[in-house]
């Protein structure tokens, strides 16, 4: 009884180790997407399921703000990193900055965030989105630096950062939490996750007079296949379409 048993889960094994690779497809497909570099305003021409997109960029403030702030521009410069990735190729480097002032201290906040059509503009993610990096220009101050998502469920959710008490640019790099929702299997409202912008506060002790921060190069690292599956574009046909088959047979 035990030696047959034994040669029944050894054929079964072997079966199930002999299987075709492709009973069990991998959907892994991971990729770096750039964003945003700020070297072309508004021309960007960002890809997202099949149409281009382009923004500006704005920034709101709270209540505080002096008058004729907060100020805003595109200029020359990059990080030295990113620069030597662009080594010997004639490329003008902008960065984006942002200049405020406030008229007293406490909670000072301001918000950087994309345009489009004189209106706020949610970037989408393409993919499953693991790591969501920038580089950030700090001035030593006791700021801190939050970014604003939306998942598909219409929740905007604020990542930490980190504080921008250092000088010069630095490499941010932040997680995304597994629970947030990035995909949404409704037909209608947003399909995915988007980026809404990013958010500086003040500490309540800190001097807010003057105040100076760039960015550069925004990008996520993502799972680009993870939310595709056989029959994907089906979702987008339109029944109200009259040249379909269904139609034509009427």
């Amino acid at each position: 009884m035990k030696r047959g048993l034994k040669v029944f889960v050894g054929l079964a094994c072997l079966f199930v180790i002999g299987l075709p690779v492709f009973a069990q497809p991998s959907s892994k497909s991971i990729e770096t997407f750039i964003m945003e570099d700020f070297d072309s305003a508004g021309e960007q021409n960002y890809m997202y399921d099949g149409k281009q997109y382009s923004w500006d960029w704005a920034v709101n403030s709270s209540r505080f703000i002096a008058e004729g702030y907060p100020k805003t521009g595109y200029y020359e410069g990059v990080p030295n990193s990113l620069k030597q990735l662009y080594k010997g190729k004639d490329k003008d480097f902008k960065v984006f900055g942002v200049k405020t002032a406030f008229n007293r201290k406490g909670d000072n906040w301001f918000e950087v965030y994309p345009t489009a059509d004189d209106k706020p503009f949610e970037i989408p993610f393409i993919g499953t989105v693991t790591n969501f990096d920038f580089w950030v220009w700090g001035a030593n101050y006791n700021y801190y630096l939050e970014v604003m998502v939306r998942d598909a469920l219409g929740t905007v959710h604020v990542l930490p950062a980190g504080s921008l008490a250092f000088n010069g640019w630095k490499n941010i790099i932040i997680k995304i939490p597994g629970w947030l929702q990035q995909h949404s299997h409704l037909r209608s409202g947003p399909a995915d996750m988007t980026f809404v912008g990013f958010r500086i506060r003040s500490d309540a002790e800190e001097y807010v007079d003057d105040y100076v921060v760039f960015f550069d190069q925004i990008r996520y690292t993502s799972n680009s296949l993870s939310f595709i599956y056989d029959g994907y574009e089906m979702k987008e046909i339109s029944f109200d379409d009259e040249s379909s088959e269904g139609e034509e047979d009427k």
